[in-house]
Formats: C-alpha cells, sequence, structure tokens
C-alpha cells in the first residue's frame, strides 16, 4: 500500500511545479508508466501554456486579456491535476493526454 501513494504522490507531484517538475520527474523516473505519463502530460501541458503566454503578452490588451483567461484555466486545471493523480486517477486531458502517450511510446 505504501508503494502505492508514493507513486501517487510523485505523479502528483509531476504538476508542482508545472512543466518544471515535469521534466525532472521524466529524467528520474525511468519505470513506473503511471508516474511517467503525468510527468509528461504536466511537461506537454504547461509548457505549451507557458509558451502561448509569452506570445500573447506580446499582443497588447487582448491578448493580455485572453493571457490572464488562459493563465485562471491552467490554475483550474492544475489542481484537478494533482488531485486526480494523487487519487491514483490516469486522468487524461483531451488531446493532451493522448498526445503525452505517444510521446512516452517514442521514448521507449
Amino acid at each position: 500500500m505504501a508503494a502505492k501513494s508514493n507513486e501517487n504522490l510523485l505523479a502528483a507531484a509531476s504538476y508542482l511545479l508545472g512543466f518544471v517538475t515535469g521534466i525532472i520527474i521524466l529524467l528520474v523516473e525511468k519505470q513506473n508508466k503511471f508516474v511517467r505519463f503525468h510527468a509528461m502530460q504536466s511537461t506537454i501541458l504547461f509548457g505549451g501554456i507557458f509558451i502561448v503566454n509569452i506570445v500573447l503578452g506580446f499582443i497588447p490588451i487582448l491578448g493580455w486579456i485572453v493571457g490572464l483567461l488562459l493563465s485562471f484555466v491552467a490554475f483550474i486545471l492544475w489542481i484537478v491535476l494533482m488531485w486526480k493523480s494523487f487519487q491514483g486517477e490516469m486522468y487524461k486531458v483531451p488531446y493532451v493526454g493522448d498526445l503525452a502517450e505517444k510521446q512516452l511510446a517514442k521514448m521507449k
């Protein structure tokens, strides 16, 4: 039982600092598919949001408003994904979850 809770905690931690912890956990964890999936999903999702927010920052007013809304959505996703992974659920964000699985399959 302790191993399962450690695995859930590590999966949730992959979302803690967005794509940064996702990358770190991908580099450290080589075996556990559940943890690696959440780390890859975190890396793709929050890395993408980070890049889009940078681009939106260059667009006056409308870009800033969209960036603010995107940040709010990212915050909600961050909470939901940490909770779901901590509960041991293999929750896939639409499109991103499938992309994460494909990337992990290529890394083998």
